[in-house]
């Protein structure tokens, strides 16, 4: 008693609940997991793994690495089990999970992903889910995906199209991330087809700050998609070019002119990093709430800019719900098993309409500057908060149980 009276007056945390106690008898505890652990180093903040102790809850990652990730979790009291192992209460995944391993979770597992969420992280089923919305609702409703192509599967209507609407295209992999293996294209003759890829009228009118061209990284959590529930962060990160934008066809092959990727900017000898977390808005990567205050300071219609992109988010999402939601009820044994973090990466033209450029599956989560860990950190924070993790032995199933049982009484 002596020794944790001690450890909370050492500790500098301004709160130290880190539980709600939930369900009608109130006897469930679920974790409300705090973002100020990650600023600790060695986690020396004690309070939040005292709600946990003795507990034995556990995580793994697969096929990813998360520094932010795991000193949340071990900053609350977690401990990393095996990667083959299936005692945890959080998987952390860096590709879809196997069906197999979906059917075999307990009530108080959780996985970052769910089945079929590539629905919208795959280019080329992203376009096919969001044709089939406009078709359904019409493109009043559904027009914020510039004109795009399946290739080589649709190469004949994009030849087509290209003899009537020349100018210039950007080629992507279906499947890719990073900007990696993306190219504007002047002319189809200069298309790699023997890869599939999706090709996308380029945006040749963007609203531009200072004369760069910046998109946002928007971050979504999808909680469950039966029913559908979504929650859009209300942060988030504007990425700008190194290279002022210049429309000329001279300049086709200048990536850190034409892309706003931060792995690919970083690279350019014109990036400007900032270390003071304090400042948001200055260098190649601002906060987004820095950059909208700056578009208002501007005289641009921010809360309508904001409005219009909640909507796009609401129905991307909404165009893959049948067939995750399907996929949930034939791989998952509980309706809460999955949460999934979504990266929305937005465009504005020079008239505020946006557009959808892609949705990532696992947008990075690596702190490479102050910004990065004062944003990130708050997200994943009420990432897994939404997510509901039950601070139980993942197999207390008879524990949990009864108090299922007492709560139905």
């Amino acid at each position: 008693m002596v020794a944790e009276q001690e450890n909370k007056k050492s500790c500098r945390c301004e709160h130290t609940t880190t539980l709600f106690w939930c369900g009608p008898g109130r006897n469930i505890p679920v974790l409300h997991f705090r973002p100020d652990v990650c600023l600790f180093k060695n986690n020396d903040c004690t309070c939040n793994k005292m709600a946990s102790r003795g507990v034995g809850l556990t995580y793994k990652f697969v096929k990813t690495e998360c520094r932010l990730l795991r000193q949340l979790l071990e900053g609350h009291g977690f401990k990393e089990t095996h990667q083959t192992s299936n005692d945890f209460n959080v998987m952390w995944s860096g590709c879809h999970v196997k069906p197999y391993t979906l059917r075999g979770l307990t009530e108080l597992q959780k996985v970052n992903h769910f089945p079929r969420s590539y629905e919208i992280t795959r280019k080329d089923r992203l376009y096919k889910n969001y044709m089939r919305m406009r078709q359904s609702m019409g493109a009043k409703h559904f027009d914020f995906l510039p004109v795009t192509y399946v290739l080589p599967t649709e190469l004949n209507e994009y030849y087509s199209t290209y003899q009537r609407e020349r100018g210039l295209w950007i080629a992507k992999p279906v499947a890719s991330s990073r900007g990696r293996g993306i190219n504007i294209i002047g002319h189809p003759n200069q298309i790699n087809l023997e890869e599939q890829c999706v090709v996308c009228k380029y945006i040749s009118n963007p609203l531009l700050v200072d004369g760069f061209k910046f998109d946002l990284r928007i971050y979504v959590c999808v909680t469950s998609f039966d029913p559908l529930r979504i929650y859009i962060f209300n942060e988030g990160l504007a990425r700008f070019s190194t290279v002022r934008y210049d429309s000329s066809p001279l300049n086709l092959d200048n990536m850190f002119m034409h892309l706003t990727n931060y792995s690919i900017n970083k690279k350019s000898a014109g990036y400007v990093k900032c270390s003071d977390p304090d400042i948001e808005d200055y260098g190649n990567k601002w906060s987004m709430s820095a950059l909208l205050r700056y578009l208002k300071n501007e005289g641009f219609d921010t809360a309508m800019m904001m409005m219009r992109v909640e909507d796009l988010i609401i129905k991307t999402i909404i165009s893959a719900e049948i067939p995750v939601a399907n996929a949930c009820r034939m791989f998952l044994p509980h309706r809460e098993n999955c949460f999934e973090l979504f990266g929305f990466d937005v465009i504005f033209d020079e008239n505020c309409k946006p557009w959808l450029l892609e949705v990532n599956l696992s947008p990075s989560l690596a702190c490479e500057s102050p910004l990065d860990l004062k944003i990130k950190s708050n997200l994943i924070s009420q990432m897994l908060t939404l997510s509901g993790v039950v601070a139980l032995d993942p197999y207390s199933k008879r524990d949990f149980t009864s108090r299922r049982k007492t709560n139905a009484k």
